[in-house]
């Protein structure tokens, strides 16, 4: 079953597995997730008592509450009043007009018929009339017929010293502000001071009844002002909000309209959940696995190998929610400093090591905003800014400062730097927070950051070992344990075929130099140059560089049974490494470090003997070398030999050498399926003609 799976994910193109595999996992983290951001909702029923206390999970406002503070607010303003400025010359002109319109009466009646005495009747009506036409001018006031009759049976000069009397009451008393509940007040005062003054006393009750009407209200409230006034108000009014994290309801506590209202309005209870928090994960999620899938679309590298990384970052990426979702179920109450104990370097130091440092960096900044998904304090679903931070400050730290050789020294190193890294943001946290903090808190997040910094060195040691097998993943860690001497394979090559062990350590010199110096992985290929001539190891005497002393066993031997030994070593040290489980790369390296060149020695050899040789017969059998590493190991693996089989060999000959290596490699179409440039060639040639000069110098010759 694993096999035809192993096979069909072979097959398949990267797109197609790429779309499979996003797409289940898109759906995967979609469901470990969901429980964060999804609110929690309640069976609740009104007069009932709360079997816990329930607190809100977002901060929501309170429109009823809301209102009722806008309405209090504006019902606290005071009217804005519009005082009427011409009020006292118009009330004073009004009470003067009407002893004016009664002494005008008087005179009409006089100028009459003198010989008969004035009609009061007559008067009094011409009187009224007056008075109306004023009064539906809106200025005039209705006097009694009483009252008129004072007025026109009162003399001239008692008439104009009451007028001018009156008048100036009521100028004076107008010449206040007078409001609508003011107005009974201003009008007895006015009174009071009419029935004060020198006024005749049949007259008495007219100025009194003048006086009083003309006293009117002079400030009344400017309703556009007002308005304005409680609308800023009801607008300066902060919304009423119940909070994230206040409690609603009280376990015991009844719940009561009210209190079912808030709940309500929270969205707590069972029949309001809402559907807004799964939709939004849906989008985070897509956007999520978007960028993953366009990132590995862009990369430069083999199908085979993208499916592998792509497969990795996935498995990464889950063991970091794993972790969240772990770490947020320790306490029902979510402590912060406990999210700070996150292994914030794990996912870059994995992948840094596993794949490559695009993709590193690119896991670090979705795993920081998952974080702040998943590692929240309180009771938001919305993403906690503090813990997306802290993650990318940790994992930007770790994905720097990790040594790409992967020692565990070296991982160790870079997660004490990671560790002060993360202190150093939590201090910049607490600080810009500005709260108040003793030494005791400072210790504790002290302690997680450090124990953030070790668990990630840690992970990362314990799970190295896991990916390595299960993906086959030769990583610079692995590469790192091969190169041991103490390895089985190259004890047994130092034992067996000594020569073939110095020729080799030379040549993982000469590879990894070049390798550096033209960007390709320069440790590779010095393990790879370790074990390249493992196979030598089943008839070491057939090699020249194991031959101590005593005859050549090749000259006994036909040229085509010493062709048939030494292009066999590449096919059987493939098999041996093979057959010890070593990675593939090894295993390519020792088949295809010779690719399918010419046995010259012994095609030659062939010819002389007066047999007639088949060219083809005499070539490795390859394949051509198919990565830069493989293909400096070809040349470096040439030139230490031959360099080695020159008796005085200088910086001249040594360069000339190398040169015509390579030259004859490239005419030979070695270089034909490795993307190796000319440019690149001729960087490996002086660089491995600068490393022989320096191991092939020439020496002083000390006196005996």
């Amino acid at each position: 079953m694993f096999k035809a799976l192993q096979t069909f994910i072979e097959k398949i193109s990267f797109s197609i597995f790429s779309i499979i595999l996003l797409g289940l996992s898109a759906i995967l983290a979609f469901t470990i997730m969901l429980g964060s951001v999804k609110d929690e909702t309640f069976d609740i029923r009104m007069f009932h008592l709360a079997n816990e206390t329930i607190r809100a999970t977002k901060t929501v406002e309170d429109p009823v509450k809301t209102e009722q503070e806008r309405q209090r607010a504006a019902s606290e303003v005071t009217p804005v009043y519009d005082y009427d400025e011409e009020a006292p010359a118009n009330s004073a002109a009004i009470v003067r007009s009407v002893f004016d319109y009664a002494l005008d009466a008087k005179a009409e009646a006089a100028e009459g018929d003198q010989k008969e005495p004035p009609d009061t009747e007559r008067q009094i009506g011409d009187l009224r009339k007056k008075l109306e036409d004023l009064e539906e001018s809106g200025g005039g006031f209705r006097l009694s017929d009483d009252l008129l009759g004072m007025l026109v049976r009162s003399g001239n000069d008692e008439l104009e010293k009451a007028r001018d009397t009156v008048s100036s009451i009521v100028s004076g008393a107008m010449e206040q502000p007078i409001r609508d509940t003011e107005l009974a007040d201003a009008r007895n005062d006015t009174e009071d001071r009419i029935r004060t003054a020198a006024i005749p006393h049949g007259l008495m009750p007219a100025a009194v009844e003048i006086g009083r009407s003309s006293i009117k209200i002079n400030e009344k409230v400017d309703e556009q002002q007002t308005e304005a006034r409680m609308e800023q108000a009801r607008a300066e009014v902060e919304p009423t909000r119940i909070l994230q994290g206040q409690v609603i309801v009280q376990e015991g506590q009844i719940i009561d309209r009210e209190v079912h209202r808030q709940l309500e309005l929270a969205g707590l209870l069972n029949e309001n959940t809402s559907l807004r928090p799964v939709l939004a994960l849906g989008l985070f999620t897509l956007l999520t696995f978007w960028f993953i899938y366009r990132h590995f679309r862009q990369l430069e590298h083999p199908g085979y190998l993208k499916k592998k990384w792509l497969s990795i970052t996935l498995v990464v990426y889950f063991l970091a929610i794993v972790a969240m979702k772990l770490l947020a179920a320790t306490e029902i109450d979510f402590n912060m400093a406990l999210a700070y104990v996150y292994p914030t370097a794990l996912v870059p130091f994995l992948l840094r090591l596993l794949t490559d440092g695009r993709v590193a960096l690119l896991l670090t900044v979705l795993t920081a905003a998952t974080g702040g998904l998943l590692l929240q304090e309180g009771y938001s679903p919305v993403a906690n800014m503090e813990i997306v931070l802290y993650l990318l400050f940790g994992g930007f730290a770790g994905h720097y400062l990790i040594q790409g050789d992967g020692r565990r020294s070296s991982i160790l190193t870079a997660s004490f730097g990671v560790a002060l890294v993360n202190a150093l943001f939590i201090t910049f946290y607490l600080l810009m927070n500005q709260s108040h903090f003793g030494l005791q808190e400072w210790s504790l997040f002290m302690m997680a950051a450090l124990g953030s910094g070790l668990l990630s060195g840690a992970l990362t040691i314990g799970l190295m070992p896991f990916f390595e097998t299960v993906f086959g993943i030769l990583s610079d860690l692995k590469l790192v344990e091969l190169s041991n001497p103490n390895h089985p394979l190259l004890k047994r090559i130092l034992t067996e075929t000594p020569g073939t062990y110095h020729h080799s350590v030379m040549v993982a010199n000469l590879s990894d130099a070049a390798c550096e110096a033209i960007g390709a992985n320069g440790l590779l290929a010095r393990v790879g140059s370790y074990y390249h001539d493992i196979g030598k190891t089943r008839r070491p005497a057939f090699f020249i560089e194991n031959q101590m002393a005593g005859p050549n066993p090749h000259d006994s031997l036909p040229p085509d049974k010493s062709r048939d030994i030494i292009i066999a070593h590449a096919t059987e040290g493939a098999e041996i490494l093979k057959k010890h489980g070593m990675p593939r790369e090894l295993v390519d390296i020792a088949q295809q470090h010779h690719g399918t060149s010419l046995l010259k020695f012994f095609f030659v050899k062939a010819g002389e003997s007066g047999e007639v040789a088949d060219e083809e017969a005499f070539r490795y059998p390859g394949p051509k070398p198919q990565t830069k590493e493989i293909a400096v190991i070809s040349i470096a693996d040439s030139c230490e030999a031959a360099v080695r089989s020159m008796k005085e060999p200088t910086p001249e000959k040594i360069e000339q050498l190398v040169r015509s290596i390579i030259k004859e490699k490239m005419n030979d179409g070695q270089f034909s399926e490795c993307d190796l440039s000319f440019r690149e060639l001729t960087i490996v040639g002086e660089v491995i003609c600068t490393t022989l000069n320096g191991v092939f110098h020439n020496r002083i010759e000390y006196p005996k």
